[in-house]
């Protein structure tokens, strides 16, 4: 394999406007899109990546051009639908904590077709990452997500998989189903302790590595929010490591940060349980502002961090 990329991402990017106060109908306009969050914090931790979407002709789908453009994401094989519009979604928050309402029916990357998407970037990196988001959007996304793995596969490369479990999106038995159909394709797993909850019936965190490794999980990664993370590669007991107290403002799209701040360390030769511990740091750092993109930290902030 020629690798150009350390980390390439598929998925349905979207913008974002996120309520600046619970008790104001103001609004800050951001990004987000799980797979496109982590791409970003992969580039601010140094890693060469690129994106795989659809984004609508208009206003938004440029504005997240520009915005991988910026941020050093490779947007060669990015289409532009003018048929569809850009998916959009709103944050409001309050006592509950947010909630999240999205415009993404129809959407133009919920469009995306095997035979009509570049997906040779993912023959040319070291990591491909996908999530079960994009599996959930569309019968014809989700294609596209198992073609993707077996471009990367058939050329040597690495996929890890978030299931991002959304039931807005689909059932839990159809959800269960494909995602365990990935669990077995891919070389590491990144759920949520929710998630793994949902899918394996349990909260023993035992229990739930047993569970994904009967269901060929290599390497899991099991994000346990503010505790930090289990972790544990084939055949190893789970270890926890665990995350730094910070005061968090917003958690939006953390996991996604910590998803792709561990790909680029894993990418740059890091042991398992160092890239781990530098993903927490990462996602932690980014609670601290609002959205999902503008408070992921660079390298500097983390090692500063860590430091």
């Amino acid at each position: 394999m020629s690798e150009q990329f350390d980390v390439v991402a598929l998925g349905e990017a979207m913008v974002e406007f996120n309520q600046a106060k619970s008790s104001e109908p103001l609004y800050r306009q951001g990004f987000g899109g799980d797979t496109s969050n982590a791409v970003i914090a992969a580039s601010r931790q140094g890693a060469r990546t690129a994106y795989l979407s659809r984004v609508g002709e208009d206003h938004f789908g440029r504005m997240l051009l520009d915005l991988w453009q910026a941020e050093g994401v490779d947007v060669s094989a990015v289409a532009r639908d003018p048929q569809a519009p850009t998916g959009l979604y709103f944050v409001n928050h309050g006592p509950e904590g947010h909630a999240f309402s999205y415009l993404r029916a129809g959407s133009a990357a919920s469009r995306m077709q095997p035979q009509t998407m570049d997906l040779s970037a993912a023959g040319r990196t070291r990591w491909l990452h996908v999530s079960g988001i994009s599996q959930a959007i569309s019968a014809g996304a989700c294609d596209t997500v198992f073609a993707a793995i077996e471009t990367a596969r058939a050329a040597g490369g690495k996929v890890s998989f978030d299931p991002n479990l959304r039931l807005s999106l689909w059932p839990l038995a159809r959800a269960r189903a494909t995602i365990c159909a990935t669990i077995a394709m891919t070389d590491l797993f990144l759920p949520s302790l929710d998630e793994a909850v949902a899918l394996a019936g349990t909260d023993d965190v035992p229990a739930i590595f047993a569970w994904a490794r009967a269901h060929g999980a290599h390497t899991v990664v099991l994000k346990a929010g503010s505790t930090g993370a289990w972790y544990a590669e084939q055949g190893a007991q789970p270890q926890l490591a665990a995350a730094r107290a910070v005061q968090a403002v917003d958690a939006t799209g953390a996991g996604d940060c910590f998803d792709g701040s561990l790909l680029a360390r894993l990418a740059a030769g890091d042991a398992l349980g160092d890239a781990v511990r530098y993903a927490n740091a990462a996602a932690g750092l980014s609670t601290l502002g609002h959205g999902a993109v503008a408070p992921i930290p660079t390298a500097a902030q983390v090692r500063a961090a860590l430091a």
